[in-house]
């Protein structure tokens, strides 16, 4: 009986030719080998240090190291995308070569765990290892590891005077990168530890010149105001100026990608919409006013970005006088700090028109 089971079983299983195995294998690795979709912020991050942007003083240093000298322990500091990451990243993997580079930089994000235990026990254990100083293309590798804490201001200070002994005592195998935005939140001990360099907000010339160079790349139809307002809306951030780039293009499927498209992508609240809000603080009537209010919050703009434009037209308005403008800037500072405790948007965004009505409408 068992025989009898065990020969339809093998009855009943078709034998694959070889050449159709054969085809299916290759079919499928040519399937694999199709270029996968990736974000143009990772597609066209710096590969190396000399097409890092507008940070001369930290490349010339990095240039150095990667000529021979040695490489102190570091800390970068700035605003969002300008290029912090990019940096270190691409000078580990000049100084490293591929195949070193995953054995060689220990790369931790606020994302990780990245408490006091994960200092004392991953960080230091990967700091201890000793290593040689050989590659495999023959080139001079140097004789000490990199490990990068970005965004290390939002670590505990436990976690950080824990890492003050570990910098000091594997100095001779370990080089440490810690990249913030605000160097106020690092503890001292460790500031002094490190080479301190400041990543300057991107100009806007140099923000354009490589945002026509990707669209140029990407066959993106964008015209020169367009990219221009691109970099005003994205305020020196050159990551978030990418993404929107390819967010319109998506959203345009190939056509002209347009100011309006842009300030759609951005949540950019339209001047016509500001102009409106100051010509109902100026009629004195506060119906209008609060319907205005109301239209703003249905169209989905968010509270904290009126905030912020408001700002700027406020700073360089002709019509109001200096008082007008002191008093105004401040109640726009209470309504943030508000917003940023979470209180409601409508009744923050009336406070702060029914200050403006009434700074508008005393003189006349």
């Amino acid at each position: 009986m068992q025989a009898f089971l065990k020969g339809t079983s093998i009855s009943t299983k078709t034998p694959l030719p070889k050449d159709r195995g054969v085809a299916a294998t290759a079919g499928s690795s040519g399937e694999n080998k199709k270029a996968k979709p990736v974000p143009w912020v990772e597609k066209y991050r710096p590969k190396c240090v000399d097409e890092v942007a507008f940070q001369e003083e930290v490349v010339a240093v990095l240039k150095k190291s990667l000529e021979g000298a040695d490489l102190p322990n570091l800390l970068f500091y700035g605003p969002p995308g300008t290029g912090k990451t990019s940096t270190i990243l691409a000078a580990a993997r000049e100084l490293f070569g591929p195949e070193l580079f995953r054995l060689r930089v220990l790369e931790l994000n606020a994302s990780d765990e990245r408490g006091i235990q994960v200092v004392r026990e991953k960080v230091k254990n990967f700091a201890q290892l000793t290593v040689s100083g050989s590659r495999s293309d023959g080139k001079p590798c140097p004789p000490f590891k990199i490990v990068i804490l970005d965004e290390a201001d939002s670590m505990t200070s436990a976690a950080q005077a824990a890492l003050r002994r570990t910098m000091e005592k594997e100095s001779k195998t370990t080089r440490f990168c810690l990249i913030c935005n605000y160097v106020s939140r690092i503890i001292e001990p460790l500031t002094s530890r490190c080479s301190k360099f400041r990543f300057k907000p991107l100009s806007d010339k140099i923000q354009q010149q490589r945002l026509l160079d990707i669209a140029d790349k990407e066959h993106v139809k964008i015209s020169n105001e367009g990219i221009a307002y691109l970099v005003k809306v994205s305020e020196g951030d050159l990551r978030k100026a990418i993404t929107f780039l390819q967010s319109a293009t998506r959203l345009t499927g190939g056509k002209e990608v347009t100011e309006k498209v842009i300030t759609d992508i951005a949540g950019v609240i339209p001047a016509e919409t500001i102009n409106g809000i100051f010509a109902a603080c100026q009629s004195g009537s506060f119906d209008k006013l609060e319907a205005v209010v109301k239209d703003l919050i249905d169209e989905g703009h968010a509270a904290t970005q009126l905030v912020n434009q408001f700002h700027d037209v406020v700073v360089e308005s002709d019509n109001l006088s200096d008082k007008q403008k002191s008093v105004i800037t401040e109640k726009l500072a209470e309504v943030d700090k508000c917003l940023a405790d979470g209180a409601d948007e409508h009744l923050q965004l009336m406070s702060l028109c029914a200050t403006v009505m009434q700074q508008l409408t005393q003189n006349c």
